[in-house]
């Protein structure tokens, strides 16, 4: 291996390194041996890199751009510098240089290694005087200024500079001792306060050394408070801070004294890379207790953290202010406030691969914009494609992408178990006061303390029947018991996984069910509901977070490879502010994790479901937006149940006349499931006899001493299972030998779960059951929302008015100019492009909502099939679906086309998609087919004979395009596999417009994965806990992809309009929501930045939809505001949920 001659010699002798030799080079004349100190893997990487890349036609003597490094080795040889110096090196024209630590030492400046970029910082021990020697003497560029880490070193400098720029920062004091005679100084100490230079500072207030190497700094909190300080320090193994007696301030040393901000216990440290990045992530503040969270790898555990606009600008500015390209800093919100406490200079984001990524590539491009003019190097400025989300529509234009919405049911989850009991013990009233049940008369306990509590009455109640047997309460015992081990039943409470319900029963339970026979009390009495399972199974985390994944691939720029060096276009488009996004949940456990786990796949995040869970997921729990009162049914709704039970309890086969009743719309999955029924009351004959013998199998089970411990998936017993089966065996027959149709989506719900997750305990006859149960529950589940099309819409709009209602202000405010997420103009001059952002908005719920949304988007007259084409291909597919499974998506994209009028019709363009979610046991043989996702324009759409099959999507595009016979010769249950490759279009495609666009696929990787990866392992290797596989999802098929925005607009506001009386209630507790809109947006909670606060209102009824849009290079904005604010401020309730 030729030596590199990194000696002093003339600048163009270094140019001519030869390329076999790596790039990354330890510099210095006569240290060949260094060359061995270069991390093994490093120098792999390097080598690895150099074969890849291919230099025949380059000419010997091109100039490469060196970039030196210049720090303590500590600092230099670190995890995150060498993983962003690998990527760095990357680039053709950059080479690396690290200086030796020695040299740095010891060797005059004169003779350190040349270089045309430094990249030079303060640590401990380092001499600052000596490099700002050498960069006098060579003139580098500098990514971070030299002088300015003087100031960054003392604490005063900092707050001075900081105060000077109109950052916001605690209210402080500099306390300046003379070393000589400390007595002299302004401060009076009293019991509970400090006087600094006769400012006050009242307990609890921060003490900080005015030296910022020194990071003993205390807290004193006040008497009443129990006194004393917390002493935090440098982390020590676990450890940053440590609470002592001690009340008095330090009598010795200068001081800063500052207020002391009430976070919500985390501090948010962000991370610059030039003024147009920051990372930010939040760790528990090292106050709250002072011992260090780590995860099982033993790291500091860091919360993913989105910042506000006006977080963004204070990153801005302090990476302007103290001339340091990357820079960290510590930012504490409180009171809705963000107040930068603490800048630390040079420094990196620890393990996270997607800033690595970010972070090389722009200070690559940072230092080849700047030096490769001036060095004639033949580089062009990559358009930045991916800041701007130009992305080619499915007509053939190019168009900005603006708006992102989808609505997502939640993943694979445990069987649905619940129990309802009529109570009416004392202590049943007294808990349903004490928690303010007679406010509404109903009342949800999910904390564990309020379960505890039931547990508590349950087993009191228990003891006293022990003692005297009473007839009244005896018909309870067996439902006592059961609330007991339900409520027993992992040892521990978790509120996400069980509840119980009390609703108020003024003249008790209407009518005996089947189970409570005619010992009946007059008077009032609580329905209590019990309900556990339902829990996200870790399948259904995977699904979540693959679909994440490959939802990035929707927004441009992601088609390059998954967060690979080529910058992923939404994570880049989320860190450089571009990006808003917010995510709802509704209140159940399974659905706050699925959107964790969607988020993790989606921004790239590392660790734990939970930190994810509390900063990033809003628990839309406001007024009915993403949950739905399951238990309280329309009128409606209760009409439908009843003709539907009527319907299916006759025992005769299908005549035409329950066609025309039953599927009044004529729907394929509805007819076909009704054919295979046939006679629906021997159908359900068949399903009882079927859950019998499963139920006698477990129990045969159970005494073979082998199977007695074995272990079912998601760690259930057989035990669990049987009972699980025999309740549903004793609940869907009832006394009078009738069925009970309400049961039915339940049994599928189990043997669904069972046959997919416990396939491995070889019950018979389970594909029978699946089978029967499937036909009954594709009648009984879609028909429960309403069975002609009157009472779908009235139904689907009993469910999901709040959320069309907040889907259209999210479509209006994209196109407003909205105060609430853009910068004041004067702040954004020189942020490139700064208007432009995407907004996401993306709500994860139940089947009730999704079911709602989609016969809202069906029967609510958006278009009219007899006139489009395009829309009745679509309802014929929608209505060829058979179920809307887990993970099913329903997604609205808006599009720019900025070379329109603004005023005019065709400026924005809406995208309708959807897929059916995850794929069946048995799906292959019946899958409708849809179009694709984002086919060719609809023009030319209604001259091709048959669009039904995915043959039509471009043949040369293998990625994108499987051929019918292959997507039904898949592996059965092809796990997502994370491919390395996911279609490999760039972002602005030079072929033709159809092409690219149909290029731009996103989710068709779902399908390809399975036979194009070669690191698939078979299949047998893929479980999860042993046991189960995880199903692929149904690509996106485009729905509807040329419609206008003020066609969706007028559609939407036609639907929440008509809500009907039906309605009143919920508009009522609505009002609430939407009247808050004129103080503050609803979903940013922090105040807009202009005086008036009106302008995120909903518009006056007569002015068009884009009233008061200008154009676009008017428009600022700083991205994202934050989902973690404090929302206190709203008129309405986001709460995290427990």
């Amino acid at each position: 291996m030729s030596e590199p001659c990194n000696g002093p010699g003339p600048v163009e002798e270094r140019g001519r390194i030869r390329r076999d030799v790596p790039r990354f080079v330890i510099g210095c004349e006569e240290d060949e041996q260094d060359m061995g100190q270069m991390e093994a893997g490093m120098k792999n990487e390097m080598l690895r890199q150099d074969d890849m890349e291919v230099y025949e036609n380059e000419s010997p003597s091109e100039r490469q751009i060196v970039v030196g490094i210049c720090a303590m080795m500590k600092k230099s040889k670190s995890k995150p510098m060498t993983q962003i110096l690998e990527r760095l090196c990357k680039f053709d024209y950059i080479d690396v240089v690290i200086f030796p630590e020695e040299v740095i030492l010891e060797e005059p400046v004169e003779k350190w290694p040349l270089c045309d970029c430094l990249i030079s910082f303060h640590s401990k021990g380092f001499p600052l005087d000596k490099a700002v020697e050498y960069a006098k003497l060579r003139n580098p560029m500098l990514i971070n200024d030299l002088n300015m880490q003087y100031f960054i070193q003392d604490r005063r400098e900092v707050y001075r500079i900081l105060q000077e720029e109109g950052i916001d920062l605690p209210r402080y004091g500099v306390l300046n001792r003379d070393p000589d005679n400390p007595e002299e100084c302004n401060l009076v100490e009293g019991e509970d306060h400090v006087e600094v230079n006769g400012e006050v500072f009242p307990k609890p207030f921060v003490e900080k050394p005015v030296c910022a190497e020194d990071h003993n700094v205390y807290i004193y909190y006040p008497t009443s408070a129990g006194g004393g300080s917390q002493r935090l320090f440098r982390k020590i193994g676990s450890r940053s801070s440590v609470y002592s007696p001690e009340s008095n301030v330090r009598k010795t040393g200068s001081y800063i004294y500052e207020e002391f901000m009430p976070t919500d216990g985390t501090d948010v440290k962000v991370y610059t890379v030039g003024p147009d990045y920051a990372h930010a992530e939040a760790r528990k503040s090292p106050a709250l207790d002072g011992k260090v969270e780590r995860d099982s790898e033993g790291k500091e555990i860091r919360y993913p953290v989105m910042l506000t606009a006006m977080e963004k600008l204070v990153a801005r500015k302090v990476c302007l202010a103290f001339k340091q390209t990357v820079c960290g800093f510590d930012l504490l919100r409180a009171n809705g406030h963000s107040y930068v406490c603490d800048v630390n200079g040079f420094s990196f984001v620890k393990n996270s691969m997607k800033y690595y990524d970010d972070c090389a590539k722009v200070l690559g491009n940072m230092v080849m914009r700047e030096l490769a003019p001036q060095l004639h190097i033949p580089w062009s400025i990559p358009m930045e494609a991916e800041d701007i989300p130009i992305v080619p529509t499915t007509s053939g234009t190019m168009m900005e992408l603006r708006c992102v919405i989808a609505i997502i049911r939640h993943g694979d989850r445990t069987p649905k178990q619940k129990m309802k009991m009529e109570v009416r013990h004392p202590l049943f009233f007294e808990l349903f006061k004490k928690y303010g049940g007679y406010k509404t008369g109903k009342l949800k306990l999910k904390k564990p303390k309020q379960l505890q509590e039931v547990l508590d009455i349950a087993r009191l109640l228990l003891v006293e029947l022990g003692q005297h047997n009473d007839c009244e309460i005896e018909e309870k015992k067996s439902k006592l018991e059961q609330l007991k081990t339900v409520l027993e039943m992992y040892g521990h409470f978790s509120g996400i996984n069980r509840k119980v319900q009390l609703t108020y029963l003024r003249n008790g339970q209407p009518k005996a069910s089947s189970e409570e026979e005619d010992c009946k009390k007059d008077g009032p009495s609580l329905l209590l509901v019990l309900k556990w399972g339902g829990e996200l199974t870790p399948a259904g985390r995977v699904q979540a977070e693959e679909l994440g994944r490959a939802f990035r691939c929707m927004y441009p720029g992601g088609q390059g490879d998954f967060a690979g060096f080529p910058g992923c276009g939404l994570l880049r488009l989320h860190s450089t502010y571009r990006h808003d996004l917010k995510i709802y949940a509704s209140d159940e456990g399974r659905v706050q994790m699925t959107a964790a786990a969607f988020a993790k796949g989606l921004l790239a995040l590392e660790g734990e479901l939970t930190p994810i869970l509390v900063q990033m997921v809003k628990s839309a729990n406001m007024n009915g937006l993403l949950d739905s009162d399951s238990d309280s049914l329309t009128d409606c709704q209760q009409k439908v149940k009843a003709r539907l039970h009527e319907i299916m309890q006759k025992d005769q086969e299908f005549i035409q006349d329950d066609f025309q009743k039953l599927a009044p719309t004529g729907s394929p999955s509805l007819v076909n499931s009704m054919k295979v029924i046939e006679n629906p009351v021997k159908t359900c004959d068949k399903v009882y006899a079927l859950i019998q013998s499963l139920t006698s199998q477990i129990r045969k089970r159970l005494e073979d001493p082998k199977s007695a411990d074995l272990q079912l998936y998601h760690s259930e017993t057989l035990e669990l299972m049987l009972q699980r089966w025999s309740k549903l065996e004793r609940d869907f027959r009832m006394k009078n030998g009738r069925y009970d149709i309400s049961k039915i989506p339940d049994i599928y719900d189990c043997i669904k779960y069972d046959s997919q997750h416990n396939a491995s305990v070889g019950l018979e006859d389970t594909l029978e059951l699946f089978r029967l149960s499937r036909a009954l529950a594709d009648i009984v589940i879609p028909q429960e929302y309403g069975i002609n099309k009157a009472e779908k819409l009235d139904i689907a709009q009993a469910y999901c008015v709040p959320l069309m209602k907040k889907i259209y202000l999210d479509l209006q405010r994209t196109h407003e100019d909205e105060a609430v997420n853009k910068l004041h103009p004067l702040y954004s001059r020189g942020v490139m492009s700064p208007g432009r952002h995407v907004r996401t908005r993306l709500y994860f719920t139940s089947e009730s909502h999704v079911h709602s949304l989609l016969s809202m988007f069906r029967y609510g007259g958006l278009l009219d099939e007899v006139k489009d084409q395009q829309w009745k291909q679509a309802m014929d597919y929608l209505s060829a679906v058979t179920e809307l499974n887990y993970m099913t998506q329903i997604v609205i994209m808006l599009y720019e086309d900025n070379n329109k009028d603004p005023s005019s019709e065709e400026r924005f363009h809406v995208e309708l998609h959807f897929s059916p979610g995850v794929k069946g046991c048995e799906d292959e043989e019946n899958v409708p087919l849809g179009f694709g996702f984002r086919p060719a324009s609809s023009e030319n759409e209604d001259k091709k004979p048959n669009q039904g099959s995915l043959e039509d999507l471009s043949q040369d595009q293998t990625d994108d395009a499987l051929q019918v016979t292959e997507l039904i010769n898949l592996q059965r249950r092809s796990p997502m596999i994370r491919n390395r490759k996911t279609g490999s279009m760039e972002v602005l495609s030079e072929t033709s417009p159809n092409h690219s666009s149909k290029g731009c696929t996103s989710h068709r990787l779902f399908q390809s994965c399975s036979r194009q990866s070669p690191e698939i392992k078979p299949a047998g290797g893929l479980g999860f806990e042993g046991c189960s596989m995880v199903p692929s999802i149904y690509p996106l098929e485009t729905l509807h992809n040329s419609l206008s925005l003020k066609q969706v607009e007028e559609f939407l506001s036609k639907v929440c309009e008509s809500s009907g009386e039906a309605q009143a209630k919920t508009m009522k507790a609505l009002s609430g929501l939407f009247d808050s809109q004129s103080q503050t947006s609803l979903d940013s909670p922090q105040q807009p930045l202009s005086s008036s606060g009106s302008e995120a209102s909903l518009r006056p009824p007569g002015q068009p939809p884009w009233h008061g849009s200008i154009p676009s290079s008017a428009v600022s904005s700083a991205g994202p505001s934050s989902p973690t604010t404090d929302s206190s401020g709203l008129g309405l309730n986001f709460s995290f949920s427990e």
